[in-house]
């Protein structure tokens, strides 16, 4: 049978038969079967039954103008015409050169080299051994451990998830991963009555700070992602905190990795979210909104200084040992140019301002909710925290799935909404209206008052 005269029935029952579903419990698909898809148009989804969907989160974060956006869709028919792929090691083509020219010319100063990866968690593993292995170029072979935060999230490969903190996702395959040192969160909703999201920030770097002190000798980097933990429930901080890592970093002679893999491209507010610190990191790691949404890419700016120590006569051995068989992939570079060039042409990370605001006027209300905790958002993401008791702020038993309720609600009024927990958020394509805007709005005020029914 062909994708053309399938039926949502027919293809969810070839899928149950042969797939295993990422970040899922497939028995769950028992009574809420997946949904199949046959097309996508702007920040909509539609199945096979022609039922319509709003992709309230960007198909997991990565979707940034739109399914099926035309002007990406005609960079990789003309990419298809010329080359489809081919290595890249000992040859190179002109998609890969000049996204990297164009990456360097827009990340904060001072980084100067590009290297290519498949996804989120490849590039943290990159970031990770390129570290370690700089150090060991250097002949600081003491120095093979990681610093990272409480309720941080890097990726689900295993150098990835031993730098990441949610338990969810690292408790079980604990004993394969590598030991590391753990720093409180600067995490603002743990912030005292009266106090500001800076001077909570600050008060919590004090913490990072002793640790660096008494680790520097043994640690290779720090790794965080820069103002919004992510998976970690969409948990916000003040670049404060970055500020004054980095100046903590450089004073303990140690790297300073920022995984702007999810908070990259305009999601905070700024094309990147290291600009709001007015920082530098020694690694910036990059991939989801890449491509725009299209195809899988990764890449790790780095600087000169770090390039230069590999940089040397091949006997030595001391060149840098990672590679992928798709690395620089020319049609992966193909449609993160295209997507560069509607961030130009088209002011996006300006007229983002204007739609920003816009959720922060249509969420506004959440806060006065009884059992909301906090509203809270970074440019395109914002955050809605269910709580069972506000004064106290007492969570609900996680066993509830009261987040769960807020989806099924969600996917019957038509938005796709994929809870973190009891935490609700939006992170749409930037391509969203507000008229869309308000539906959003609308469906998880609608699936949090279910929700928290008795």
């Amino acid at each position: 049978m062909s994708h053309k005269q399938a039926t949502n029935r027919t293809l969810t029952a070839r899928d149950l038969a042969v797939l295993w579903h990422p970040c899922s419990q497939m028995k769950d698909y028992e009574a809420l079967p997946p949904i199949p898809i046959r097309r996508g148009e702007g920040v909509w989804l539609e199945d096979f039954d022609g039922k319509r969907y709003l992709d309230a989160i960007s198909s997991w974060w990565v979707n940034l103008f739109g399914h099926a956006n035309p002007r990406i869709i005609a960079a990789l028919r003309e990419q298809l015409d010329d080359l489809e792929h081919v290595l890249l090691a000992g040859f190179t083509h002109a998609p890969a050169v000049e996204l990297a020219e164009r990456l360097i010319s827009l990340a904060p100063p001072g980084l100067s080299r590009c290297f290519y990866a498949d996804n989120g968690s490849a590039a943290v593993e990159v970031a990770l051994k390129m570290s370690f292995h700089y150090w060991r170029n250097r002949g600081a072979v003491k120095k093979t451990r990681f610093i990272t935060l409480s309720n941080s999230y890097h990726g689900e490969t295993l150098g990835a998830l031993a730098v990441g903190n949610v338990a969810l996702y690292k408790q079980t395959y604990q004993p394969l991963l590598m030991d590391v040192i753990t720093v409180a969160s600067p995490d603002c909703f743990h912030r005292e009555a009266g106090s500001s999201w800076a001077e909570h920030s600050t008060r919590l770097f004090e913490q990072m700070r002793q640790t660096l002190e008494q680790h520097a000798e043994e640690v290779c980097a720090v790794i965080v992602e820069p103002l919004v933990q992510c998976a970690g429930n969409m948990r916000m901080y003040d670049p404060r905190y970055l500020q004054l890592l980095r100046a903590a970093c450089d004073d303990y002679g140690v790297h300073l990795i920022a995984d702007e893999i999810a908070v990259g491209f305009g999601r905070t507010g700024t094309l990147f979210a290291c600009e709001q610190a007015a920082i530098t990191p020694d690694f910036m790691c990059l991939s989801k909104g890449l491509t725009g949404g299209y195809l899988p890419l990764a890449a790790v700016l780095t600087r000169e200084e770090i390039y230069q120590t590999f940089y040397d006569d091949y006997q030595n051995l001391s060149a840098f040992l990672h590679s992928h068989s798709y690395t620089g992939n020319p049609l992966g570079c193909r449609a993160a140019l295209a997507s560069l060039d509607i961030f130009a042409q088209d002011r996006v990370v300006e007229r983002n301002t204007s739609l920003a605001a816009h959720l922060r006027e249509a969420t506004a209300e959440f806060a006065d909710h009884p059992h909301v905790a906090e509203v809270r958002q970074c440019g395109m993401i914002v955050a809605i925290e269910m709580i069972k008791n506000k004064s106290r702020r007492t969570a609900y038993p996680w066993q509830e799935r009261r987040g769960l309720r807020v989806y099924k609600h969600g996917l019957k009024k038509g938005v796709l909404l994929r809870p973190l927990g009891d935490v609700i958020y939006f992170m749409p394509p930037y391509v969203i209206t507000p008229p869309e805007i308000e539906l959003m709005a609308e469906v998880a005020w609608e699936g949090i008052q279910l929700a928290t029914r008795v």
